[in-house]
Protein backbone atom coordinates (compact mmCIF):
# COMPACT_ATOMS: atom_id res chain seq x y z
CA UNK A 1 0.00 0.00 0.00
CA UNK A 2 1.18 3.80 -0.30
CA UNK A 3 1.13 5.39 2.46
CA UNK A 4 1.54 9.59 2.68
CA UNK A 5 3.16 11.69 5.92
CA UNK A 6 2.07 15.37 4.54
CA UNK A 7 3.52 18.24 7.03
CA UNK A 8 0.94 19.24 9.31
CA UNK A 9 -0.17 23.00 8.80
CA UNK A 10 -1.86 23.91 11.77
CA UNK A 11 -0.42 26.80 13.41
CA UNK A 12 2.87 25.66 15.77
CA UNK A 13 1.74 22.44 14.92
CA UNK A 14 5.51 20.44 14.49
CA UNK A 15 4.69 16.63 15.28
CA UNK A 16 4.54 14.30 12.36
CA UNK A 17 2.57 11.20 11.50
CA UNK A 18 5.20 8.70 11.63
CA UNK A 19 8.79 8.63 12.30
CA UNK A 20 11.75 6.96 10.79
CA UNK A 21 11.37 4.10 12.71
CA UNK A 22 7.83 3.77 12.01
CA UNK A 23 8.69 4.15 8.22
CA UNK A 24 11.35 1.34 7.71
CA UNK A 25 8.72 -1.08 9.94
CA UNK A 26 6.14 0.02 7.04
CA UNK A 27 8.60 -0.46 3.94
CA UNK A 28 9.56 -3.77 5.67
CA UNK A 29 6.72 -5.16 5.38
CA UNK A 30 6.36 -4.36 1.26
CA UNK A 31 4.70 -0.84 1.56
CA UNK A 32 5.52 2.26 0.38
CA UNK A 33 5.86 5.29 2.20
CA UNK A 34 5.96 8.94 1.21
CA UNK A 35 6.99 11.55 3.00
CA UNK A 36 6.51 15.22 2.72
CA UNK A 37 10.11 17.60 2.73
CA UNK A 38 10.32 18.78 6.30
CA UNK A 39 7.58 16.85 8.10
CA UNK A 40 9.84 15.85 10.74
CA UNK A 41 11.86 18.76 11.11
CA UNK A 42 10.28 19.67 14.38
CA UNK A 43 11.47 16.91 15.89
CA UNK A 44 15.00 16.79 15.04
CA UNK A 45 14.37 14.16 11.84
CA UNK A 46 15.38 15.61 8.63
CA UNK A 47 14.58 14.27 4.78
CA UNK A 48 17.20 11.98 4.62
CA UNK A 49 16.54 10.41 8.23
CA UNK A 50 13.31 9.07 6.30
CA UNK A 51 15.18 8.46 3.20
CA UNK A 52 17.80 6.22 5.13
CA UNK A 53 14.58 4.12 6.68
CA UNK A 54 13.31 3.91 2.86
CA UNK A 55 11.28 6.37 2.59
CA UNK A 56 10.67 8.56 -0.29
CA UNK A 57 10.28 12.46 -0.47
CA UNK A 58 8.05 15.10 -1.92
CA UNK A 59 8.26 18.62 -1.71
CA UNK A 60 4.43 19.18 -2.22
CA UNK A 61 1.48 18.07 -0.27
CA UNK A 62 -0.66 17.82 -3.33
CA UNK A 63 1.73 15.20 -4.48
CA UNK A 64 1.47 13.21 -1.08
CA UNK A 65 -2.24 13.54 -1.19
CA UNK A 66 -2.47 12.42 -4.56
CA UNK A 67 0.04 9.33 -4.60
CA UNK A 68 -1.56 8.20 -1.24
CA UNK A 69 -4.08 5.18 -0.45
CA UNK A 70 -3.52 5.71 3.54
CA UNK A 71 -2.78 9.16 4.92
CA UNK A 72 -1.19 9.08 8.65
CA UNK A 73 -1.48 12.51 10.04
CA UNK A 74 -1.81 13.89 13.88
CA UNK A 75 -4.16 16.84 13.17
CA UNK A 76 -7.34 17.31 11.46
CA UNK A 77 -7.27 18.01 8.55
CA UNK A 78 -7.41 21.67 7.26
CA UNK A 79 -10.21 23.21 5.04
CA UNK A 80 -7.50 22.96 2.46
CA UNK A 81 -6.30 19.82 2.79
CA UNK A 82 -9.94 18.43 2.90
CA UNK A 83 -10.12 19.19 -0.87
CA UNK A 84 -7.19 16.98 -1.64
CA UNK A 85 -8.97 13.85 0.15
CA UNK A 86 -10.41 11.93 -2.47
CA UNK A 87 -13.14 8.54 -2.57
CA UNK A 88 -11.57 5.37 -1.98
CA UNK A 89 -8.90 7.08 -0.16
CA UNK A 90 -8.17 6.67 3.96
CA UNK A 91 -6.80 9.37 6.48
CA UNK A 92 -5.68 8.29 9.70
CA UNK A 93 -5.79 10.91 12.23
CA UNK A 94 -6.83 13.26 15.49
CA UNK A 95 -9.88 14.55 13.89
CA UNK A 96 -12.30 16.01 16.86
CA UNK A 97 -15.48 16.64 14.69
CA UNK A 98 -18.09 17.24 17.14
CA UNK A 99 -16.21 20.51 17.84
CA UNK A 100 -15.94 21.27 14.02
CA UNK A 101 -18.83 21.37 12.17
CA UNK A 102 -17.25 23.10 9.13
CA UNK A 103 -14.30 20.80 8.89
CA UNK A 104 -16.82 17.73 9.04
CA UNK A 105 -18.87 18.87 6.37
CA UNK A 106 -15.51 19.21 4.16
CA UNK A 107 -14.26 15.73 4.68
CA UNK A 108 -18.28 14.63 3.95
CA UNK A 109 -17.81 16.31 0.86
CA UNK A 110 -14.48 14.47 0.26
CA UNK A 111 -15.76 11.43 -0.13
CA UNK A 112 -13.02 10.29 1.73
CA UNK A 113 -12.93 7.73 4.82
CA UNK A 114 -11.96 9.14 7.85
CA UNK A 115 -10.58 6.85 10.96
CA UNK A 116 -10.13 9.52 14.00
CA UNK A 117 -7.65 8.29 16.42
CA UNK A 118 -9.55 9.63 19.57
CA UNK A 119 -12.69 7.25 19.51
CA UNK A 120 -10.57 3.98 18.58
CA UNK A 121 -11.27 2.07 21.86
CA UNK A 122 -9.14 -0.87 23.42
CA UNK A 123 -10.57 -4.21 24.69
CA UNK A 124 -11.11 -2.79 28.40
CA UNK A 125 -13.02 0.35 26.63
CA UNK A 126 -10.08 2.96 27.12
CA UNK A 127 -8.89 4.80 24.28
CA UNK A 128 -5.00 3.81 23.02
CA UNK A 129 -4.67 6.34 20.53
CA UNK A 130 -6.26 9.07 22.98
CA UNK A 131 -4.46 8.66 25.66
CA UNK A 132 -0.68 9.60 25.01
CA UNK A 133 -1.91 12.97 24.12
CA UNK A 134 -3.81 13.40 27.00
CA UNK A 135 -0.73 12.37 29.19
CA UNK A 136 1.22 15.28 27.85
CA UNK A 137 -1.71 17.51 27.76
CA UNK A 138 -2.37 16.80 31.51
CA UNK A 139 1.21 17.35 32.85
CA UNK A 140 1.78 20.32 30.74
CA UNK A 141 -1.68 21.66 31.91
CA UNK A 142 -0.36 22.54 35.23
CA UNK A 143 3.32 23.61 33.52
CA UNK A 144 1.13 26.43 31.77
CA UNK A 145 -1.15 27.03 34.10
CA UNK A 146 1.65 27.75 36.65
CA UNK A 147 3.36 29.92 33.88
CA UNK A 148 0.07 31.68 33.40
CA UNK A 149 -0.12 32.73 37.41
CA UNK A 150 3.03 34.63 37.28
CA UNK A 151 2.38 38.67 38.17
CA UNK A 152 4.75 39.38 34.73
CA UNK A 153 1.65 37.24 32.59
CA UNK A 154 -1.12 38.51 34.25
CA UNK A 155 -1.62 35.97 37.02
CA UNK A 156 -2.79 36.20 40.39
CA UNK A 157 1.02 36.21 41.56
CA UNK A 158 0.80 33.12 43.43
CA UNK A 159 3.45 30.43 43.78
CA UNK A 160 1.79 26.76 43.18
CA UNK A 161 3.40 24.84 45.65
CA UNK A 162 4.12 27.76 47.92
CA UNK A 163 7.08 27.91 50.52
CA UNK A 164 7.24 27.44 53.86
CA UNK A 165 4.90 29.50 55.61
CA UNK A 166 2.88 30.86 52.78
CA UNK A 167 0.20 28.42 51.82
CA UNK A 168 0.08 26.85 48.02
CA UNK A 169 -2.24 27.91 45.19
CA UNK A 170 -5.25 25.93 45.34
CA UNK A 171 -5.58 23.62 41.78
CA UNK A 172 -9.17 22.59 41.00
CA UNK A 173 -8.92 19.51 38.55
CA UNK A 174 -12.20 18.60 36.46
CA UNK A 175 -12.29 14.81 35.76
CA UNK A 176 -10.30 12.06 37.23
CA UNK A 177 -9.54 10.11 33.91
CA UNK A 178 -6.04 10.03 31.79
CA UNK A 179 -5.21 14.00 31.57
CA UNK A 180 -6.87 14.80 34.84
CA UNK A 181 -4.73 12.31 36.61
CA UNK A 182 -1.54 13.16 35.18
CA UNK A 183 -2.35 16.88 36.43
CA UNK A 184 -2.86 15.61 39.31
CA UNK A 185 0.23 13.78 39.61
CA UNK A 186 1.82 17.03 38.63
CA UNK A 187 0.24 19.49 40.31
CA UNK A 188 0.99 17.05 43.83
CA UNK A 189 4.65 17.07 42.73
CA UNK A 190 4.76 20.44 43.03
CA UNK A 191 3.03 20.76 46.11
CA UNK A 192 -0.01 23.05 45.41
CA UNK A 193 -3.31 22.26 47.32
CA UNK A 194 -5.08 19.83 44.93
CA UNK A 195 -8.46 19.12 44.88
CA UNK A 196 -10.24 16.61 42.19
CA UNK A 197 -13.63 16.36 41.44
CA UNK A 198 -15.64 13.68 39.08
CA UNK A 199 -19.09 11.90 38.74
CA UNK A 200 -17.01 8.39 39.40
CA UNK A 201 -16.92 7.25 43.25
CA UNK A 202 -14.94 4.70 42.29
CA UNK A 203 -12.58 6.42 39.88
CA UNK A 204 -12.25 9.04 43.36
CA UNK A 205 -11.47 6.03 45.56
CA UNK A 206 -8.73 4.96 43.20
CA UNK A 207 -7.12 8.70 43.19
CA UNK A 208 -7.44 8.77 46.94
CA UNK A 209 -5.64 5.30 47.22
CA UNK A 210 -2.40 6.65 45.22
CA UNK A 211 -1.92 10.26 46.31
CA UNK A 212 -3.77 9.39 49.68
CA UNK A 213 -3.93 12.83 52.03
CA UNK A 214 -1.88 15.28 49.22
CA UNK A 215 -5.40 15.08 47.21
CA UNK A 216 -8.62 16.40 48.11
CA UNK A 217 -11.82 14.16 46.27
CA UNK A 218 -15.16 15.71 45.40
CA UNK A 219 -18.25 14.04 43.88
CA UNK A 220 -18.65 16.30 41.29
CA UNK A 221 -21.97 18.58 40.94
CA UNK A 222 -22.82 21.87 40.14
CA UNK A 223 -22.76 23.53 43.33
CA UNK A 224 -19.55 21.52 44.53
CA UNK A 225 -18.07 22.79 41.30
CA UNK A 226 -19.29 26.39 42.01
CA UNK A 227 -18.00 26.54 45.27
CA UNK A 228 -14.68 25.26 44.34
CA UNK A 229 -13.96 27.20 41.03
CA UNK A 230 -14.65 30.49 43.25
CA UNK A 231 -11.57 29.98 45.74
CA UNK A 232 -9.50 28.01 43.22
CA UNK A 233 -6.61 29.90 41.62
CA UNK A 234 -6.15 27.17 38.88
CA UNK A 235 -8.69 25.11 37.14
CA UNK A 236 -7.90 22.43 34.41
CA UNK A 237 -10.59 21.10 32.76
CA UNK A 238 -10.35 17.53 31.91
CA UNK A 239 -13.57 15.80 31.19
CA UNK A 240 -14.25 13.51 27.92
CA UNK A 241 -16.75 12.16 26.30
CA UNK A 242 -15.73 10.06 23.44
CA UNK A 243 -16.37 11.45 20.34
CA UNK A 244 -18.91 13.63 21.42
CA UNK A 245 -18.97 17.63 22.88
CA UNK A 246 -17.74 18.52 26.19
CA UNK A 247 -20.25 19.39 28.79
CA UNK A 248 -19.83 22.42 30.26
CA UNK A 249 -19.14 22.19 33.66
CA UNK A 250 -17.78 25.71 34.72
CA UNK A 251 -21.08 28.44 33.43
CA UNK A 252 -19.62 32.25 32.60
CA UNK A 253 -21.92 33.13 35.99
CA UNK A 254 -19.41 31.07 38.00
CA UNK A 255 -16.08 33.07 35.93
CA UNK A 256 -17.38 35.93 36.87
CA UNK A 257 -16.92 35.22 40.51
CA UNK A 258 -13.52 34.07 40.35
CA UNK A 259 -10.69 36.17 41.81
CA UNK A 260 -8.77 38.50 38.75
CA UNK A 261 -5.69 36.86 37.63
CA UNK A 262 -6.78 32.83 38.22
CA UNK A 263 -6.45 31.20 35.81
CA UNK A 264 -8.47 28.31 33.37
CA UNK A 265 -6.72 25.47 31.63
CA UNK A 266 -9.31 23.55 29.12
CA UNK A 267 -7.41 20.75 28.44
CA UNK A 268 -10.75 19.70 26.21
CA UNK A 269 -11.04 22.33 24.01
CA UNK A 270 -10.65 20.01 21.29
CA UNK A 271 -14.11 18.73 21.85
CA UNK A 272 -15.40 21.95 22.57
CA UNK A 273 -14.36 23.04 25.66
CA UNK A 274 -15.63 22.34 29.65
CA UNK A 275 -15.60 26.28 30.38
CA UNK A 276 -18.86 28.14 28.70
CA UNK A 277 -16.49 31.29 28.73
CA UNK A 278 -13.57 29.29 26.36
CA UNK A 279 -12.78 29.75 22.81
CA UNK A 280 -10.06 28.20 20.67
CA UNK A 281 -6.23 29.55 20.67
CA UNK A 282 -3.12 28.84 18.94
CA UNK A 283 0.47 28.70 20.11
CA UNK A 284 0.85 31.83 18.91
CA UNK A 285 -1.78 33.23 21.00
CA UNK A 286 -2.66 30.90 23.43
CA UNK A 287 -4.32 32.78 26.15
CA UNK A 288 -6.88 35.80 26.62
CA UNK A 289 -8.40 37.25 29.78
CA UNK A 290 -12.20 37.94 30.32
CA UNK A 291 -14.21 38.74 33.55
CA UNK A 292 -10.52 39.32 34.61
CA UNK A 293 -9.45 35.76 34.70
CA UNK A 294 -6.61 34.25 32.38
CA UNK A 295 -8.03 31.38 29.91
CA UNK A 296 -5.46 28.88 28.20
CA UNK A 297 -7.29 26.90 25.50
CA UNK A 298 -5.17 25.85 22.45
CA UNK A 299 -6.36 22.86 20.90
CA UNK A 300 -3.27 21.27 20.51
CA UNK A 301 -1.36 21.95 23.62
CA UNK A 302 0.85 18.36 23.11
CA UNK A 303 2.62 20.09 19.82
CA UNK A 304 4.08 22.61 22.29
CA UNK A 305 6.41 19.44 23.30
CA UNK A 306 6.56 17.78 19.79
CA UNK A 307 9.53 15.78 19.77
CA UNK A 308 8.00 13.69 23.53
CA UNK A 309 4.49 14.06 22.06
CA UNK A 310 5.44 12.41 18.46
CA UNK A 311 7.39 9.50 19.72
CA UNK A 312 4.39 8.69 22.36
CA UNK A 313 1.74 9.10 19.51
CA UNK A 314 3.48 6.93 17.17
CA UNK A 315 4.66 4.17 19.67
CA UNK A 316 0.70 4.00 20.01
CA UNK A 317 -0.45 4.27 16.52
CA UNK A 318 2.08 2.38 14.42
CA UNK A 319 -0.29 -1.03 14.79
CA UNK A 320 -2.69 0.60 13.55
CA UNK A 321 -1.26 1.94 10.88
CA UNK A 322 0.61 -1.40 9.93
CA UNK A 323 -2.81 -3.38 10.18
CA UNK A 324 -4.54 -0.90 7.73
CA UNK A 325 -1.81 -0.69 5.71
CA UNK A 326 -1.52 -4.56 5.53
CA UNK A 327 -5.43 -5.30 5.55
CA UNK A 328 -6.62 -2.69 3.96
CA UNK A 329 -9.33 -0.43 6.15
CA UNK A 330 -12.21 -2.59 5.59
CA UNK A 331 -11.11 -6.36 6.65
CA UNK A 332 -8.63 -4.15 9.56
CA UNK A 333 -12.13 -3.02 11.25
CA UNK A 334 -13.51 -6.17 10.89
CA UNK A 335 -10.12 -8.22 12.68
CA UNK A 336 -10.52 -5.16 15.07
CA UNK A 337 -13.86 -4.13 16.74
CA UNK A 338 -11.88 -0.97 18.75
CA UNK A 339 -10.19 0.14 15.73
CA UNK A 340 -13.92 -0.13 13.52
CA UNK A 341 -14.98 2.46 16.78
CA UNK A 342 -12.47 5.16 15.37
CA UNK A 343 -14.59 5.29 11.67
CA UNK A 344 -16.24 8.64 11.50
CA UNK A 345 -16.64 9.03 8.42
CA UNK A 346 -17.33 6.91 4.75
CA UNK A 347 -18.62 7.75 1.28
CA UNK A 348 -19.96 11.14 2.60
CA UNK A 349 -21.83 10.01 5.35
CA UNK A 350 -20.98 10.07 9.42
CA UNK A 351 -20.41 6.71 10.78
CA UNK A 352 -20.32 7.84 14.78
CA UNK A 353 -22.96 8.05 16.15
CA UNK A 354 -21.73 10.49 19.22
CA UNK A 355 -20.18 12.91 16.54
CA UNK A 356 -23.08 12.96 14.50
CA UNK A 357 -25.64 13.47 17.71
CA UNK A 358 -23.69 16.31 18.51
CA UNK A 359 -23.53 18.31 15.02
CA UNK A 360 -27.27 17.30 14.55
CA UNK A 361 -26.29 15.84 10.95
CA UNK A 362 -27.45 12.15 9.91
CA UNK A 363 -25.53 9.32 11.70
CA UNK A 364 -25.84 6.15 9.34
CA UNK A 365 -23.85 2.83 10.44
CA UNK A 366 -20.84 1.54 8.72
CA UNK A 367 -22.30 -2.33 7.19
CA UNK A 368 -19.49 -4.26 5.64
CA UNK A 369 -20.62 -5.23 2.43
Amino acid sequence: MKIGVPKEIKIHEYRVGLVPAGVRELVDSGHQVLVQSGAGAGIGFDDSHYQAAGGSISKKAEDIFNASDLVVKVKEPQLNECKMLRTNQTLFTYLHLAADREQTLALLASGATAIAYETVTAPDGSLPLLTPMSEVAGRMSVQVGANCLQKANGGFGVLLGGVPGVAPAKVLVLGGGVSGTHAVEMAVGLRADVTVVDRSVKRLRELSAIFGSQLKTVYSTAHAIEELVRDADLVIGAVLIAGAAAPKLVTGAMVKTMKAGAVLVDIAIDQGGCFETSRPTTHAEPTYVLDGVIHYAVTNMPGAVPRTSTFALTNATLPYVKALADYGWRAAIAKDPGLAQGLNVHAGQLTHEAVASALGLDYRAYRAA
